[in-house]
């Protein structure tokens, strides 16, 4: 690589200058890295290891010719070092430091220098070792870790970029923050629990038994207690610069260890219950938030790309994830109620468990999931508390549109955030009528999220006529109508999934549908219950359709949903042809559910008939596959509503198709497809589970193997779709490229 200066002179030689150093060398970041150090032994010991280039005895002579300088040096240190150096600084020279405090570096800067030069960038690399000394170099230590630069807005910006720069090649991920906020954070993530550790391990060397503690202690006290190690001086320095947002965190902690002192003194369950499932789950979807999507599943923190070969035939009994609209809506009400509800059959998904998550981080006790079985310590209509912070939905338009309506009705304000892909979902259309309501709540400039709803509204019921079939925006009304000042009715032009309305009865609550006209009074009171959630039969679309394409196929999905308000697909799939029988049917908590007997039968071109796009909304990306696998054309219209979803589904249906050799003609929301022979290629998922899995079907009938690519969205709705699909016989595999975090 190309020298991006000629000297780098580093002041302190400890673990992190040393190894900033090492790794700077090792890179060949600069024609020369020099080390400076009080401490000479430290100098010839970095010289003997090769860390360093040069060694200087002189500060004088080293910072006259350096065009970089890092302050490696305890924080309290960092006046003294910048008033020696003051005399022979260049104007070209950039400096930084490391301190894990910043407000202290800029004040010691002002005083030395009068105003801060605009070539002084502060940084401080998050790494770090319980060893220290130049000896312990590591040139990987900052490799995939963070560092934040606290540049001021005086700053210069060619100054700051080289510092970037400068970390960057050691492998670290660059970050800018102001300074206040930079220590604020710090104390909470980093200087806290060295404190902590600090503390604990005084305390117990205390113990008249403390030998015997130690002796016995288990690998979670060790790895807390590590960090106790650290260097003494360094921290007491720490303690000392960051003195006032230290304290805050410790009195947020003390606080926080007497709510749950107070639970064990009293044998409060619950409440012990609540501070260790909240904790475990905050700890998981933390690291999962910084990578975009809602929830912690480790074996999804990687790209995906599915391979499919055509299929011989489908066979046997599979059963598919529990259904994901019954799943968000049962955490809602749930959590709304009096009592303790018990869910069995949950979707472990992204998305659902999203929703989980919103609820713990308003106060709501939720055990599991866990093989399905949830445990919800509901807290009445009015027991939410207001989050720590925004609530991050990932990629669940359900949870954002379901909340704008239950979190228009709270005594506090709440924003609701989503991925990308949620971003730029329409979320004005529940916005509007909620308004409507007496709501205050508002969209971005392009009516998606981040969406900011304030609290302490009065909110009154209203008659509304429903512009647009849409399941999420009728029962965000729903939810707001619970706390809405008298009857709000809804009148839908279309049909719609009605698993709100059928849950709420479920839960006590009396509404009525008539004509298509649902009214519900306010001021219910909710009581918690058992629910059974059968499987998703929007997941189980995707091998209907498989059976029902490939020649000798006989397959049963059991206990599947086949509420009327979902099962377009059976009566479009019945209309192509398809040999489709319903098994077994019962009904759980007043759901439809039968095994689903699907056997092989050629399929013919047909007009889709408009009554049933609503009820099948969801289930068209793989519809599409049946018709491009049927004979003659299919025709359907009206399905506008499909350019909003996670993608514009008309739009990456049409392009995946043409690729794979299907004549696909599109007018405005009307899409036309001949059925044809299907050929192998390489097809886009557009970051869309349903566009994915619908390809991954149309790979089973194609004459060569079909790639998909980016389908780690897929965990949104089915995390186990390709191993549900191989049981089944689909010949699919997948591989994944590892991602950083």
């Amino acid at each position: 690589m190309s020298f991006m200066v000629n000297r780098v002179l580093i002041i302190g030689l400890g673990l992190i200058g040393g190894s900033l150093a090492k790794a700077l060398k090792k890179k060949q970041f600069a024609n020369v890295i020099v080390g400076y150090d009080r401490n000479s032994d430290d100098v010839q010991t970095g010289l003997d290891l090769s860390i360093i280039d040069e060694g200087s005895h002189h500060l004088a002579d080293a910072v006259k010719v350096a065009d970089i300088i890092v302050l490696a040096v305890p924080v309290k240190a960092t006046e003294a070092v910048l008033f020696d150096l003051k005399p022979y600084l260049q104007a070209h020279t950039v400096i930084t430091d490391v301190g894990s405090t910043k407000s202290n570096v800029i004040a010691a800067a002002q005083n030395v220098f009068g105003s801060i030069p605009c070539n002084f960038i502060p940084g401080h690399p998050i790494a770090g070792s319980e060893k220290s000394g130049v000896a312990s170099a590591d040139d990987t230590l900052f490799a995939k870790h963070k560092v934040i630069l606290t540049p001021l807005p005086e700053s210069d910006k060619s100054a700051t970029s080289l510092i970037a720069r400068m970390w960057q090649c050691t492998g670290a991920e660059v970050l800018q923050m102001d300074i206040e906020r930079h220590d604020e954070v710090l104390a909470a993530t980093s200087h806290l629990p060295h404190l902590l550790a600090f503390s604990l391990v005084d305390t117990l060397a205390k113990e008249q038994d403390s030998t015997e503690i130690f002796r016995y202690a288990a690998g979670g006290f060790r790895d807390f207690t590590r960090i106790a190690a650290s260097d003494p001086t360094m921290w007491h320095d720490v303690c000392l610069a960051n003195r006032q947002q230290i304290l805050s965190q410790i009195d947020n902690f003390t606080d926080g260890l007497a709510v749950l002192r107070e639970a064990i003194v009293k044998g409060d369950s619950q409440s012990m219950l609540g501070v260790f499932t909240r904790a475990k789950s905050a700890r998981e979807h933390f690291s999962k938030m910084l990578s975009g999507t809602a929830y912690s599943q480790p074996h999804h923190n990687s790209q995906v790309t599915f391979f499919v070969r055509s299929a011989a035939s489908l066979q046997g009994r599979i059963r598919v994830p529990g259904d994901k609209s019954m799943s968000h809506r049962a955490v809602m009400i749930g959590a709304l109620a009096e009592g303790v509800t018990h869910l069995s059959g949950f979707l472990e998904s992204e998305d659902s468990l999203a929703t989980v998550q919103a609820f713990r981080d308003m106060g709501v006790v939720i055990e599991g999931p866990h093989q399905g079985r949830v445990k919800i310590y509901g807290v009445g209509l009015h027991g939410l508390y207001q989050p720590p912070g925004p609530l991050y939905l990932g990629n669940s338009g359900t949870s954002m549109r379901l909340l704008s309506g239950l979190l228009a009705g709270q005594s506090f304000d709440t924003e609701l955030l989503g991925d990308e892909s949620l971003s730029n979902r329409p979320m004005e259309r529940v916005a509007e009528p909620l308004r409507k309501m007496g709501a205050s709540i508002s969209t971005s400039k392009n009516g998606g999220a981040p969406v900011s709803i304030k609290g302490h509204q009065k909110l009154f019921a209203i008659d509304y006529e429903m512009p647009v079939a849409s399941a999420q925006v009728k029962s965000g009304l729903l939810l707001a109508g619970l706390y809405a000042k008298g009857e709000t009715r809804i009148r839908q032009g279309a049909i719609t999934r009605d698993h709100t309305e059928r849950m709420l009865k479920n839960f006590g609550v009396e509404l009525s549908t008539v004509n298509g006209v649902i009214s519900m009074a306010s001021g219910q009171t909710l009581k918690a219950t058992n629910l059974d959630i059968p499987a998703d039969i929007s997941s189980a679309a995707f091998f209907i359709v498989a059976a029902a394409i490939n020649p000798g196929s006989d397959l049963v999905i059991e206990q599947v949903g086949v509420n009327p308000s979902r099962s377009g697909i059976l009566d479009i799939m019945k209309l192509m042809g398809a040999d489709i029988s319903l098994n077994n049917s019962t009904t759980h908590n007043g759901e439809p559910v039968a095994d689903v007997h699907v056997r092989y039968s050629p399929l013919n071109g047909i007009v889709i008939p408009e009554k049933l796009v609503s009820v099948a909304i969801d289930e068209f990306p793989v519809i599409l596959v049946a018709a491009a696998a049927a004979n003659g054309v299919t025709c359907l219209t009206g399905v506008g509503e499909l350019r909003y979803k996670e993608s514009d589904r008309i739009e990456a249906m049409q392009q995946g198709l043409l690729r794979m050799g299907i004549d696909v003609v599109v007018k405005g929301d009307d899409i036309f497809i001949t059925g044809g022979e299907l050929r192998g290629a390489s097809i886009s998922s557009y970051d869309d589970h349903r566009i994915t899995m619908a390809f991954a079907i149309a790979g089973t009938i194609a004459k060569e193997e079909v790639m998909i690519e980016a389908c780690s969205h897929v965990a949104t709705s089915f995390p186990e779709f390709v191993e549900v699909a191989q049981k089944a016989g689909i010949r699919i595999h997948k591989e994944k490229a590892n991602v950083s975090s």
